[in-house]
């Protein structure tokens, strides 16, 4: 259905345990791909299946020389590795210089992740951690593909400043200019806050509030708790049962009601542009065919 893509401005709030927390309940299959050119996180923090580490070398680092060849949809899982619990992720690279590696490839990975939802055969749905997006990062090529670009932020005066002056540059870029009326662009702009379970309904209101009369075109589409104990648990270096977390039933409500909200129109773009690639598939085909032959005395 979609290509998720999450962020930050600046500062550490929590994006990659946002990413694999949404990841971790999401609806439908889902790929999980760490696409921070910095570097990622999860081969050090998670194990995998098969209760070793993570390879660093198959994910991101991999994919870069097969998409300089092309890349269709489906070659993303040949570089794929499960985590413990079975979640399924394109390993991030090991640090910054290796960027240098996907330099103009972006592009093409973000219309791979984009259409990954149309295959044939393994169908799923992206959840890309492109870290902190300050600064001239190559991981934003990857937001015109998306269906959902999601800002990740805390609470604190100076960071809901950066976000609201980030969700309407990212307006600007993506849509030419910022929008005051809640719109359906595509991709949409969508605020997420890591807050106190406590106080969260009031503080998103009056952030959406915010968004709204700076005419970012950025909605704040949910909350997801500051549940540090959570977090551990997620990244396996603390026991107890996660799916009772703060962290992950908040990340249950998000991902309910992101689908609730978008997700009929998601799929209705996703029915035309197939509609649209049947058409001009069609039409290929009857060019190549050329003109039907003609009749010699029909009815003699």
């Amino acid at each position: 259905m979609a290509l998720i893509a999450l962020a930050a401005d600046k500062g550490s709030p929590g994006v990659t345990t946002a990413a694999v927390a949404l990841a971790a309940v999401w609806p439908r299959r889902v790929l999980l791909a760490e696409t921070d050119p910095a570097g990622g996180d999860l081969v050090y923090r998670s194990a995998a299946a098969h209760g070793g580490p993570l390879n660093p070398n198959t994910g991101m680092l991999s994919i870069a020389a097969t998409a300089r060849r092309g890349l269709v949809p489906d070659q993303l899982w040949d570089h794929v590795q499960p985590l413990s619990g079975g979640l399924e992720v394109l390993v991030g690279l090991g640090v910054a210089e290796q960027a240098a590696g996907l330099a103009g490839l972006w592009p093409t990975l973000g219309r791979a992740f984009a259409s990954l939802a149309d295959s044939p055969n393994a169908p799923a749905d992206v959840i890309a951690d492109c870290g902190r997006i300050s600064g001239d990062t190559p991981a934003v090529e990857l937001f015109p593909h998306a269906s959902l670009v999601l800002l990740i932020s805390r609470t604190e005066p100076e960071a809901l400043a950066r976000v609201r002056d980030r969700a309407a540059a990212l307006a600007g870029k993506l849509h030419g200019g910022s929008r005051g009326a809640a719109t359906l662009n595509s991709p949409v702009i969508g605020v997420v806050l890591v807050a106190d379970p406590g106080n969260a309904a009031k503080l998103a209101g009056q952030v959406n509030d915010m968004l709204v009369h700076a005419q970012t075109g950025a909605r704040v589409v949910g909350t997801l708790a500051d549940d540090p104990a959570g977090a551990e648990q997620l990244a396996g270096r603390r026991r107890g049962r996660l799916d009772k977390s703060l962290l992950i039933r908040s990340a249950r409500k998000v991902t309910a009601d992101v689908y609730q909200q978008y997700g009929a129109a998601w799929a209705a773009q996703q029915q035309a542009a197939q509609q649209q690639a049947a058409q001009a598939q069609a039409a290929q085909q009857q060019a190549h065919a050329g003109p039907p032959p003609q009749g010699h005395g029909a009815g003699r």
